[in-house]
């Protein structure tokens, strides 16, 4: 039996941070309006847990992107596959990431289309790495500063 899994990124503004991933990764950024609407109706939630972005009602400090081939519930707009949820967190990034994601390009296309299209959408280079067989690629960062690869 398998898991289900998300990767969690802490943020500073989750649906901005969550637009940028959609982009860059061709991903669908999560519409929870329906579930927001019921947890309100039923008083389990406030106004002050709700702001909207995007054209949708989302929750405060939370925004999740997922593979638009993946299912997911219907109601909440979560994601049952790869899925990426970004959460608002008071302290601002300080050191090198422990975990990071590696962008790759689609097949027929050369590594610097894969950088500009993700500089256009608000990444920067760092340094270009080119271990020859072993693989060639740019780190990178997002535009909060979170470390990626693109190759």
């Amino acid at each position: 039996m398998t898991l289900e899994w998300k990767l969690v990124i802490d943020s500073r503004n989750a649906p901005a941070i969550a637009d940028f991933w959609a982009a860059a990764l061709e991903y669908e950024v999560e519409d929870p309006s329906a579930l927001i609407e019921r947890l309100l109706a039923a008083g389990h939630i406030g106004e002050e847990a709700v702001t909207e972005h995007g054209g949708h009602r989302i929750f405060r400090g939370y925004a999740g992107v997922r593979h638009p081939e993946d299912p997911f519930d219907e109601v909440s707009g979560v994601g049952h596959g790869r899925r990426l949820l970004f959460q608002d967190v008071p302290e601002g990034k300080t050191v090198k990431n422990r975990l990071h994601i590696d962008v790759h390009r689609p097949q027929g296309t050369g590594l610097d289309e894969l950088v500009a299209r993700l500089e256009g959408l608000g990444a920067t280079r760092v340094r270009e790495e080119d271990q020859g067989p072993a693989g060639h690629w740019w780190q990178m960062r997002d535009p909060e500063g979170n470390e990626f690869c693109a190759s």
